[in-house]
């Protein structure tokens, strides 16, 4: 018993490792929002404190004008400040719900149906894991050009709804979540395909799909098209610091302002989703 008890000891982190576990955990933590805090301490500096060299971390004298002077930045705008704004939220959710429709029917797919070479096109998926979208703009335009869709919102939305990653984090978070036992029993008591995925699948991996929301609408809510979209009603206000930020240093602390405000909706999306991520990424087999 005595010599289980010293293993066990032995095994077991101090209370000063923890203490320095814990530091170590913090400090990366402070470190990786250290931008998001220098961003919002920005947007409250006056011109005088923006324009001091060597720069300063902390405002002196914090002022709201950077805010203030917005809406007469944007109203110099050719298009109404309120069109940015339903285009972003219209790209970024209708993107989000088809890219979580399209990745999870695919993971079903693969994970539990009977399909012939199943394993070989789930390994095509994982090699195009291997390509960013820099990889892909060339292509995707030449095809966006041949099928006429260049200056539309399916320019948006096309490239955003399939995803090879979020067709594998919801294959692996299947596999493991989604006994193949109550599947059958649902198919016994007459349940359809579309059934089973509605209202089986889909409520049992609800924290991979709202992983996956969490990513899509950060990604897409920032979206800026590169050489697809040239109508100013078309584009999302991401593109609206483009306009902002013209006005060089001077306007360096309304450009802080609106970053601000563009970080809004991601950071609520985030305490939304954060416990669902936090159990998908334990759970799904990733780390493996």
């Amino acid at each position: 018993m005595s010599k289980m008890r010293s293993q066990y000891r032995r095994y077991t982190r101090s209370k000063a490792g923890n203490v320095l576990y814990f530091t170590i955990l913090t400090l990366a933590g402070l470190f990786s929002v250290l931008p998001l805090i220098y961003c919002v301490i920005t947007s409250f500096k006056p011109l005088d404190e923006l324009l001091i060299f060597p720069p300063q971390f902390f405002v002196r004298r914090p002022t709201w004008s950077n805010y203030v002077a917005l809406p007469s930045l944007l109203n110099k705008l050719l298009v109404p400040m309120s069109r940015y704004i339903f285009n972003s939220l219209f790209v970024a959710l209708a993107s989000t719900f088809f890219h979580i429709i399209a990745a999870s029917l695919a993971a079903f797919a693969f994970s539990k149906s009977k399909l012939k070479y199943r394993k070989i096109l789930f390994l095509l998926v994982q090699v195009m894991l291997l390509y960013n979208a820099y990889t892909l703009a060339v292509p995707q335009y030449l095809i966006f050009s041949k099928l006429n869709i260049i200056d539309t919102y399916l320019v948006y939305i096309l490239p955003a709804i399939p995803s090879a990653m979020g067709c594998f984090l919801m294959k692996q978070f299947i596999d493991v979540g989604v006994p193949d036992a109550l599947l059958e029993a649902a198919r016994m008591d007459g349940a359809n395909v579309f059934r089973v995925y509605w209202q089986i699948i889909m409520p049992m991996v609800k924290p991979a799909w709202m992983t996956l929301l969490l990513f899509s609408f950060r990604d897409m809510w920032s979206i800026v098209p590169a050489g697809t979209v040239f109508s100013e009603e078309l584009k999302t206000l991401p593109q609206v610091m483009s306009t902002v930020t013209a006005g060089g240093i001077a306007r360096t602390g309304s450009s802080m302002a609106l970053t601000v405000l563009l970080m809004i909706p991601p950071i609520i999306v985030f305490m939304i989703s954060q416990s669902h991520v936090i159990e998908t990424m334990s759970s799904s087999g990733i780390k493996e």
